[in-house]
This record gives structure tokens, sequence and C-alpha cells, in this order.
């Protein structure tokens, strides 16, 4: 390992991130593979992406994998920890960041759109924080660090949700969607109570308008674009980068004393612009 690497914010830590193979999940990644994290790629169907990620990563001089997992499926999620762990090491690191789509009014929404965003969305967060924190505890129980946490990192183990703005922006005809990610913020909230104390450290990211696949109707053309920029007061599309960034943040002792917060990275979309004349 070259010296940049092993100076490098998180050397030495394994990461997880769900739902990686593009968009948010990939910048995310690569981010923190660039900050000195072997990294897991995670895809549900999208294995292209995934491996061409990771071959970036590989060249770059990092470490990293491909797993394929659908995290609303409690098996596939303890075959993906189970690969992680004999393919790069005890995890340090996982971001929830799975998340689909699947939109309608809510008076024409059908019962499995709804439960399908919800399965994946909330439900599938909810068993990757449980089976990251079961591999936090295994490990402390199994290694026994006398601090409570490993040398390389301040925390036993740490953990980033991906929600959303929409946790607490309303979004017509995206009921589905918008509920998982208000849940999120409460589960995240929840379970950083609960295990905080034993230095597990638990936080959510929650990106605004992103230039990523999912939603390239809105900035792909200048005309979308200018209508996007009336609901961002930085006047500027997010880039995937950005919650990268983010995410190493949240990733390192530098955010240590930072438990149950949700970062906004929405270039104040959150601060409601429609009201900045006064409504």
């Amino acid at each position: 390992m070259n010296e940049a690497k092993a100076t490098a914010k998180l050397a030495n830590q394994v990461a997880l991130v769900t739902g990686a193979s593009s968009g948010i999940g990939a910048g995310v990644a690569a981010a923190l593979a660039k900050a000195g994290a072997a990294v897991a790629v995670n895809y549900h169907s999208n294995a292209d992406s995934a491996h061409a990620l990771v071959d970036d990563i590989r060249k770059s001089g990092g470490r990293a994998i491909s797993v394929k997992a659908d995290v609303g499926q409690p098996d596939d999620i303890a075959r993906m920890f189970s690969a992680v762990h004999d393919q790069l090491g005890d995890v340090d690191i996982v971001v929830a960041n799975s998340g689909i789509q699947k939109d309608a009014p809510s008076i024409d929404m059908t019962l499995e759109d709804w439960h399908k965003v919800i399965e994946t969305n909330l439900t599938g967060q909810f068993l990757t924080v449980q089976a990251a924190v079961r591999a936090f505890v295994a490990r402390q129980r199994k290694q026994q660090f006398a601090d409570g946490h490993p040398p390389h990192s301040k925390a036993l183990g740490k953990v980033i949700c991906m929600s959303s703005v929409h946790d607490v922006i309303p979004w017509a005809g995206h009921v589905n969607y918008a509920a998982t990610k208000g849940g999120i913020n409460m589960m995240m909230r929840t379970l950083a109570q609960e295990f905080a104390p034993q230095r597990i450290r638990i936080n959510a990211i929650a990106p605004g308008a992103i230039r990523t696949p999912i939603n390239k109707e809105g900035w792909e053309s200048p005309e979308a674009l200018e209508k996007m920029m009336k609901l961002i007061p930085y006047k500027r599309i997010g880039e995937a980068e950005d919650i990268g960034n983010a995410a190493v943040f949240l990733a390192s002792d530098d955010s240590d004393y930072i438990v149950g917060t949700t970062l906004y990275v929405d270039g104040g979309m959150t601060l409601y612009p429609g009201f900045e004349n006064n409504g």
C-alpha cells in the first residue's frame, strides 16, 4: 500500500455500499475507496455497472468486490455480509443506500407498488442495518478491543442510511417513496439511540436533486434544469460526488461525535425557496 493510501481517512477499513452499481451508490462507493477503504459494491440486477466500478477502483490501487443481493430478503443479506467478510475482512462501514421508485397518483397506486417500495427502501434498510450491527458486535466479542473499538477507528462501526429531502418535503404522486424516507428518519434515530452505547454510530444523508439516471427528466434539457433551479437556492444540481464526500465525512473520525443525525446535502432545497419572497 502506498503512503497516500496508508494515511487516507479510511485506511485499513472495509465498507459495504448497497445499491452501488449506479447513481448515488456508485458515487459513495468511489468516494469511500478514494479515502482508502476496501469497498464491497452491492447490486441487485445491474451486474455490468457494478463490475465496471470495481474494475475502476482496482485500477486506482484500491480493493473492491461486487456482491449480488436483494436487500429486501434476509437470506440474501446474510450471504452478502458473509461474502464481504470472507473476501475483504471485518466490515467497518455500511451504507444502506438501496432504493427504488414506483410512482403514481395515490388514488391509482397499486398495493403491489406500495409494498415493493416499502420492502426495498425501508425494510431493506432495516435489515441491512440490523446485519451490520450484528457484525460489529460479533467482531467486538471475538477480538475484545480494549477501548471498545478497532485501532483504525474511534467507533466500533459506522452506518449511514440514505434518506432524501422527502423525509420532510411532501411529494404528491410519490406517497410510497416519501413514506419510506420519513420512516428512515425515525428508524435511523431509534437505532442510533439503541446502539450508541456500544460505540456504533448511525446517521443518515438526505440528498436533494442529484444528477443521476433516476431523475434524468429533471435535468437533461435546459428547460427542465431551469425549472429545477427554482427549487434549489444554491442554483446548481448536485452530483453523486457531493453525496460521496458527505459519506466519507460521516464514516471518518472527523464526525466521531455525530450520532443520530441526518445531514441534508441539497443546495438548500429544504429551505423552501418558494417562500423566499414571503410566499
